[in-house]
């Protein structure tokens, strides 16, 4: 619960707010793209970062809502510079879309917050034939990075600024099919919950080779993962009577948006992450995540996976 957070070595805990772990800090000339920025943590952490004077690009599915967060931030900071980019993650035509037409307006990209997800969905697949879960919060997002990588590491050697990647992820992630994630049955009907937890870990793993590859590569980058906290949003939304009870006894047991998005927004922006990579954050402190989540050849596996998916 958070009620009962302490501190960690950080100075910060399971309590603190996004605004609180970036107090004093000045995102002024970064430029941030934030997916699934239209609700829930993704919208408080665009709030966030462009309050911290960050140039955020929100990557959203629902393009009105999209706008009408774009118009509620800007109505509060006037100074804040955000735009709204249409991007729908399971369909890996649309994140091609969307790294094209972001690449060609010429803007430089420093943090990329890989955001957006959906959580315990009735089994669908997605318009590439992938499980919905596993294609939207890991393969849109391993594809969206992996495009947008040169743009990046451009941007590191021109600015010399570090270059961040951020996966959220969850505690989640521990609760998966026993051999992690199942190759041979990606499609999986039988378990939703499993489902989500493999897409979960999928995130940790991801980053974890990531920061492995950015390291050979010598670039100025750190890719981690997180665990933003049990929050009150509407992930919960297809988990029939559990989400009635979240709403009735989340306010006191579960985060609220503003402390949810506080691990993001610490992992964005503060100065105590520098130089840490393939790291695995929650509480705004880092953590460790599942044996499973710290295997580097099932990491590998899943690169090479996942890169005959998204060919």
């Amino acid at each position: 619960m958070w009620l009962f957070g302490r501190k960690g070595p950080s100075g910060f805990s399971s309590s603190s707010t996004a605004e609180e772990v970036t107090q004093g800090i000045d995102g002024t000339g970064l430029t941030a793209i934030v997916t699934g920025a239209s609700s829930g943590i993704g919208t408080e952490t665009a709030r966030v970062l462009a309050l911290r004077g960050v140039h955020v690009i929100m990557g959203v599915r629902n393009v009105a809502a999209g706008r009408d967060v774009k118009e509620a931030i800007v109505k509060e900071i006037p100074t804040a510079k955000v735009d709204t980019m249409e991007l729908d993650l399971s369909s890996m035509a649309s994140v091609r879309k969307f790294a094209a037409d972001f690449s060609s307006s010429g803007h430089p990209l420093n943090l990329l917050i890989n955001n957006a997800g959906i959580m315990a969905t009735p089994f669908m697949l997605s318009k590439d034939n992938i499980e919905l879960q596993f294609a939207t919060n890991h393969i849109g997002h391993f594809l969206l990075t992996n495009l947008l990588l040169d743009t990046m590491k451009k941007a590191a050697r021109t600015s010399k600024r570090e270059g961040r990647i951020i996966n959220v992820s969850s505690e989640a992630h521990r609760y998966t099919y026993k051999e992690g994630i199942q190759f041979d049955k990606i499609n999986d009907q039988s378990g939703n919950f499993a489902a989500y937890g493999q897409s979960k870990l999928a995130n940790v793993l991801h980053a974890n080779e990531l920061a492995k590859s950015l390291k050979v590569d010598g670039v100025d980058i750190t890719a981690n993962s997180l665990h933003p906290g049990a929050i009150v949003t509407n992930l919960f939304r297809h988990m029939g009577p559990i989400s009635g009870l979240v709403n009735i006894f989340g306010k006191i047991a579960l985060k609220n948006v503003q402390q949810g998005a506080a691990t993001t927004c610490y992992v964005a922006l503060h100065p105590q992450v520098k130089g840490r990579s393939g790291e695995y954050f929650k509480d705004s402190n880092i953590g460790q995540a599942s044996a499973h989540g710290r295997n580097a050849e099932l990491a590998k596996k899943l690169w090479d996976f996942s890169m005959k998916m998204v060919k």
